[in-house]
């Protein structure tokens, strides 16, 4: 059973549209995806909290809600889709909507975040990156399928207007719906006008009154360095057109981090690790630690290392979005050959005599304590 949405918010059931619209900032903001890449709880907090404050943001479905609770604003209160399908993408259309300004990638990329109607619908591609392209940054050209404005009417789809004789020049119906609740009446922008209030006399050939074609369009999209699995970059006005001159939709695009075949990320560090011989760490020695940039640094290696050292490497790790650089740590792994020769094989018995390479004896009154647990 859902969380009560109020409750979510941790706003009075009284609460005006200031104290939601603030308490759902504070929430979002601290449970954002940028934030918290990767973290499953964190991005269902997030969901958990839009779908909440775009409930009690909107009147109509405040008001029924607070009859009815969920059933008023699901399925069940005959809404087209209710909130049974609200996912990430929705959340964060949602969020950039209202506060597109503070989300992190909108100081970077600018937008204002406001919202034009008719507006276009918005659309939503994953571009994968290397770890490599992640660290240095990086310009993407995609192929992006949308809706652009009809250049033979200029988006207008036809000539000369008429007044839609659906709703009277109103551009609104209004629906009577039945549910098990009762009655719900629905105010909708009408279908034939789209809620303009007027209909074209003349068509346009090429869109068909739409004022828009389909087209495959090229976009390029910059990376800019320390990027995150789950990030996003909006790329404004580049979604579906609106219809008949309508304002576009955005394109939201979404990193997709791919895996690296030596490092792992843990935020701006990354992580190594590195087979080194039994004799470099009884000994001392050096070794070679690869870097992104493919050229290794050279590390010293104190006598008696015991393997899974960790070794780090201030300043080589993966670049930062909004600066600075992350460390490089590599997990020290002795290795052991499979095959030994019968001189190694000879060397090695006698190494395996000297007390030096003996295990250390435990520490004193170990096994007594164990006697004494298995006695008890």
């Amino acid at each position: 059973m859902p969380r009560d949405f109020y409750e979510v918010l941790g706003v009075p059931r009284g609460a005006g549209d200031d104290d939601i619209k603030k308490a759902y900032r504070k929430i979002a903001f601290e449970h954002h995806p940028d934030r918290n890449p990767g973290n499953k709880e964190s991005e269902a907090k997030f969901k958990e909290a839009t779908e909440a404050y775009e409930v009690l943001r909107d009147t109509e479905q405040r008001a029924r809600y607070d009859q009815f609770g969920h059933a008023g604003v699901g399925q069940g209160a005959g809404q087209a889709g209710g909130f049974s399908g609200f996912d990430l993408a929705d959340a964060l259309r949602a969020f950039m909507r209202d506060f597109g300004g503070g989300s992190g990638f909108e100081d970077l990329f600018g937008g204002d975040g406001r919202r034009g109607p008719p507006r276009g619908d918005d659309l939503q591609v994953r571009l994968k990156l290397t770890l490599e392209e992640v660290h240095s940054g990086v310009e993407k050209k995609i192929k992006v399928k949308h809706l652009k404005r009809c250049g033979t009417c200029s988006g207008r789809g036809g000539e000369g207007e008429a007044r839609c004789g659906e709703c009277q020049g109103r551009g609104q119906i209004r629906r009577v719906q039945q549910s098990v609740f009762g009655q719900f009446v629905n105010i909708v922008p009408c279908p034939r006008c789209g809620g303009e209030g007027s209909t074209l006399k003349d068509l346009c050939r090429t869109c068909e009154g739409d004022g828009r074609v389909s087209e495959t369009e090229t976009i390029s999209v910059k990376v800019p360095p320390g990027v995150r699995n789950g990030n996003y970059i909006p790329l404004r006005g580049m979604g579906d057109a609106g219809h008949r001159g309508g304002p576009a939709g955005d394109l939201v695009v979404l990193i997709d981090e791919k895996e690296h075949a030596i490092f792992d990320r843990d935020g701006d560090d990354l992580t190594v690790e590195l087979p080194v011989s039994f004799t470099t760490l009884a000994l001392g020695g050096k070794v070679q630690v690869p870097t992104i940039e493919s050229e290794p640094v050279t590390l010293d290696v104190p006598a008696g290392t015991q393997s899974g050292k960790i070794l780090k490497v201030r300043g080589r790790g993966l670049a930062g979005l909004r600066g600075g650089r992350g460390d490089l740590l590599a997990h020290l792994r002795v290795t052991i050959p499979g095959k030994l020769g019968s001189n190694d094989r000879k060397l090695l018995g006698e190494l395996a005599k000297s007390e030096a390479f003996q295990p250390p004896k435990p520490a004193r009154g170990l096994f007594d304590r164990m006697k004494d647990a298995f006695a008890g």
